[in-house]
């Protein structure tokens, strides 16, 4: 059985339980179920529908050591060997605690502190900007994108055809969209350059029925919350527009040529090393300045330059094949790695 422990909420969105739940879909694809731990109960339901088990612990999310009495419990009760770890609220203390019960694999984002960990896995494109291999020389370390955990639909076999004109548009804002970034591109939007236009809203989506009000008359318009298979529409499209999370790997996964914005400090790294890595364009930060005149300018150049989107199309499939949560899975299950192993990405 494999253990993992993450949240989802208002404030922290789902990118944390979708990707865990790519992971255990890979698990499962091996022949091992996963059981999810919990702060609280907003995650049970999907896990219910995905059919996954859960322990919830009754603790507040956001202060995860008030939680490691009830979490070491869990893990005398149930013998957990090994649990993966992905939350931001995590803590040296709560990661050192952890680990004198069980051995801990951390999903990490930040960089934010040394984390006392079995192993660490960091599948961003700018993982290099970090000396993990120095500073983590007794641990299990898994760097780079071929680590991306991906749900399986998300394994491209073929090449994106690139149209001489993009045709299709997609505008998507992540979990939440606290700045209204889908209805600022819409108000600006010349809605007559796309045949199609399709708006994915996050769960968390707070003006998804503005938008509705505003933009569901269009023919050309479709908006959806939520959506259970993002990859048919990012198949579907010619040209992406997105927040800087996890979509963008899913995107480079079909080789759907993108643009980018980024709505939190966490998203900045990840955005500009895309851009400088000439794979994904980078429009800017919608928190200041007139990123939405930057996406709209992008659009209208991308739209119309076959030769730019074919090039970025190639770089995105390159650099992501839609197989990490496989590895992560196997990495996590078999334990076969030496301790001074390092899995680099090496596309």
């Amino acid at each position: 059985m494999l253990y993992i422990r993450t949240d989802m909420n208002k404030t922290i969105a789902t990118g944390h339980v979708m990707r865990c739940l790519s992971i255990a879909d890979a698990a499962r694809r091996i022949g091992e179920e996963t059981t999810f731990l919990l702060a609280d109960e907003q995650a049970s339901e999907l896990l219910e529908i995905r059919g996954y088990p859960y322990i919830i612990l009754h603790t507040p999310w956001n202060e995860m050591e008030l939680e490691l009495s009830a979490l070491k419990e869990a893990v005398r009760r149930h013998s957990i060997k090994r649990m993966l770890v992905d939350s931001y609220s995590v803590t040296q203390h709560y990661l050192e605690s952890l680990s004198e019960v069980t051995e801990v694999y951390y999903l990490d984002d930040l960089n934010a502190f040394y984390y006392p960990a079995k192993g660490i896995i960091r599948y961003a494109n700018y993982w290099e900007k970090f000396d993990y291999p120095g500073q983590y020389q007794d641990t299990k370390l898994y760097l780079g994108p071929k680590y991306v955990p991906l749900r399986r639909e998300f394994c491209t076999v073929e090449k994106k055809q690139i149209k001489e004109k993009a045709e299709n548009l997609l505008l998507m804002s992540g979990g939440t969209d606290p700045y209204d970034i889908l209805i600022k591109i819409l108000n600006r939007l010349d809605k007559t350059m796309f045949q199609s236009i399709d708006v994915i809203c996050g769960v968390y989506h707070a003006n998804y029925e503005k938008l509705q009000e505003q933009f569901g008359a269009y023919p050309n318009i479709s908006i959806q919350k939520a959506v259970s298979d993002p990859e048919r529409y990012m198949r579907k499209a010619d040209l992406a527009v997105s927040a800087g999370g996890t979509a963008l790997y899913e995107l480079c996964a079909v080789g759907t040529p993108a643009i980018s914005y980024s709505m939190a400090d966490n998203q900045l790294d990840n955005v500009k090393k895309f851009q400088e890595d000439g794979v994904i364009a980078y429009a800017g930060d919608i928190r200041s300045g007139d990123a939405v005149s930057a996406i709209l300018r992008l659009v209208e150049q991308y739209r119309g330059d076959r030769k730019l989107r074919d090039d970025c199309s190639r770089k995105m499939l390159a650099l992501v094949d839609g197989k990490g949560a496989e590895r992560i899975a196997r990495a996590l299950l078999e334990g076969k790695e030496q301790q001074h192993e390092i899995c680099l990405d090496l596309l």
